[in-house]
């Protein structure tokens, strides 16, 4: 069940769900807020609640504001583009072959045929990134499985609008934003623990920041150093 509260010009969802504690997140790129509550919790005392944290809220929906943004890529060549947190700038080469994408030094090679579009280079390119996700997520999850604990059935990478990763702890699936193999490794790494640690708690309540500083005790770092790379230009508005 999603209704809507107003602070003044905020807009807030609640989403009321079967959990014991309230849970207050606020969105990239354009700040929207969510509060997921438990069933019972009545509208003034969830009012009162966001009250409260109002000064926390307009904190975060600045930084995003003021958070740095990719330019519109044009897909032209010396364009930078960013693998595993590493700027590399783009080359076309025009051939009349199956379009791939490579690596060489600081440049990042895109092979297409003469007649491709941007949308269509867009396309190489986004199934290029997912495919370096897919390849680099195995690895971690064998390594990290042993240390927390858990067991992932399946994990999936696709674009997603607000979240870095999602975790069902029923199914035991984990996915991933393919924008990950645009950010520095240790983000990555981040990411994936954290939605592990979703397997053996799947709230935000103190037992997750303690599992968490259990298993990784710099994940602060790395989510400010996430949260400080650039928002990726399709993300300017919702």
């Amino acid at each position: 069940m999603t209704t809507q509260i107003r602070l003044g010009e905020i807009a807030i969802d609640v989403v009321k769900k079967d959990i014991k504690n309230i849970h207050l997140s606020v969105y990239p790129p354009a700040g929207r807020v969510c509060i997921s509550v438990p069933q019972r919790m009545d509208l003034d005392t969830i009012r009162v609640f966001a009250i409260s944290k109002l000064g926390w809220i307009k904190k975060q929906q600045q930084k995003l504001q003021e958070q740095e943004r990719e330019f519109p890529r044009e897909y032209l060549d010396r364009e930078s583009h960013y693998v595993w947190g590493k700027r590399y700038l783009l080359k076309i080469v025009e051939k009349g072959a199956v379009p791939y994408v490579t690596l060489k030094h600081n440049k990042m090679v895109l092979r297409i045929r003469p007649d491709m579009s941007a949308e269509q280079k867009q396309i190489v390119l986004a199934e290029w990134y997912r495919e370096k996700l897919k390849e680099a997520v195995p690895p971690l999850i064998n390594k990290w499985e042993p240390l927390i604990g858990v067991k992932v059935h399946k994990f999936f990478v696709q674009r997603m609008k607000t979240k870095w990763g999602s975790c069902n702890s029923q199914a035991r699936n984990i996915r991933l934003n393919t924008e990950l193999a645009k950010k520095p490794p240790a983000c990555l790494e981040y990411v994936l623990v954290h939605e592990m640690v979703h397997l053996l708690e799947p709230t935000h309540n103190s037992r997750f920041i303690t599992l968490m500083d259990q298993f990784m005790a710099s994940w602060r770092n790395h989510r400010e150093e996430l949260n400080r790379s650039p928002l990726g230009h399709e993300e300017w508005a919702e």
